[in-house]
């Protein structure tokens, strides 16, 4: 059958009713009647020749077909979003445009509320759907084309377009009553001694480089695939973690934790946003990058160490006499600043 036979609008319509799984809610969500619908719900029974939606007590399930079709419909309707957005033109309060990107759980953490938000005031139709960073993938070109943006750590060699979003630096969380916290502060020795709870992302944060440099290798006890789980580990054991800052002061309220500045010169962690080329002059793409800029330009800056603060260190600590010979081009040449792009 040539797509000429079929109304077309039903895939928008089949795409309601199988993510609501409910006729009237369907209706609501597409500002059609319940009769409207039912009717398309008819006509898609009909063309399919499947109850796609069945009762099960007073809720609907999905048949095994229109579970294989949600996905196949999702990824058909975007695909005509993206051709029929071609323009040079581009309405976000109208839009219905669906993105996807990927970001780690720290990013996530820091960034989507404010995303959110923003969206909500300028463009209430539009979906991102957030994707984890998948190691072993996050390099290929393949996986990059897949996705609308990705917001990673410099430092990762992603091919495409990139540019610098935003910038943080390390902490350390422990727990409040932790012993070895003197004055709010820990040295060097304590991060040698103490047991860690790390985030293994597969590849060393700035952070684990300065240790490195120092002549430390962290004991660690336990690990995770992000940073959001550490705020809790840390709370009544004898653990520390170094995490970004931004990420540490999110959860200070709730988590027992006490973030505390690192014993060493502070580390910058930089994030950015890579694109594919082929997105580069969509006018969508364009509103997106955006609006990314202007919510990390919107958000706090983290608390800095004062110029005259001191950290504290004795000469006996392992690696402190190293410390004044360490390279300290280091985190630039690991984190190198990206030439902002439109």
């Amino acid at each position: 059958m040539g797509l000429g036979a079929i109304d077309l609008n039903l895939l928008v319509a089949l795409e309601a009713l199988l993510e609501e799984k409910n006729v009237t809610h369907a209706g609501v969500r597409l500002s059609t009647s319940q009769s409207a619908m039912s009717g398309s719900l008819a006509r898609l029974r009909r063309h399919f020749n499947d109850e796609l939606l069945v009762r099960v007590g007073r809720e609907y399930e999905l048949t095994p077909l229109a579970e294989r079709l949600l996905p196949v419909v999702r990824s058909s309707l975007h695909k005509a979003e993206e051709a029929l957005s071609l323009t040079r033109h581009f309405d976000p309060s109208r839009s219905r445009q669906r993105f996807s990107v990927v970001m780690s759980d720290y990013v996530m953490t820091v960034f989507m509320e404010p995303l959110l938000r923003a969206l909500a005031q300028e463009a209430p139709g539009i979906r991102i759907d957030f994707h984890p960073i998948v190691i072993g993938q996050l390099e290929t070109e393949t996986h990059l084309r897949c996705h609308d943006l990705m917001i990673v750590p410099l430092g990762y060699q992603l091919p495409g377009v990139s540019e610098t979003v935003m910038h943080d630096r390390f902490v350390c969380i422990v727990d409040p009553d932790n012993p070895r916290l003197v004055d709010g502060r820990l040295s060097l020795r304590d991060l040698a001694e103490m047991p860690h709870a790390a985030c293994l992302i597969g590849k060393l944060t700035p952070a684990d480089r300065q240790l490195e440099t120092l002549g430390i290798t962290p004991r660690v006890q336990v690990s995770t695939p992000g940073f959001n789980v550490l705020p809790f580990l840390v709370g009544g054991t004898d653990l520390v973690a170094v995490v970004p800052e931004r990420l540490a002061r999110r959860y200070e309220g709730f988590a027992r934790c006490a973030v505390v500045p690192t014993p060493f010169p502070d580390v910058p962690l930089v994030e950015a946003m890579y694109w594919h080329h082929n997105r580069h002059g969509d006018p969508a793409h364009r509103w997106l990058r955006e609006t990314v800029r202007k919510v990390a330009a919107s958000l706090d800056d983290p608390v800095v160490r004062s110029p005259d603060e001191p950290v504290v260190r004795s000469l006996d600590e392992p690696g402190v006499r190293e410390i004044a010979g360490a390279d300290a081009t280091h985190a630039d040449r690991a984190f190198p600043e990206l030439t902002p792009a439109s």
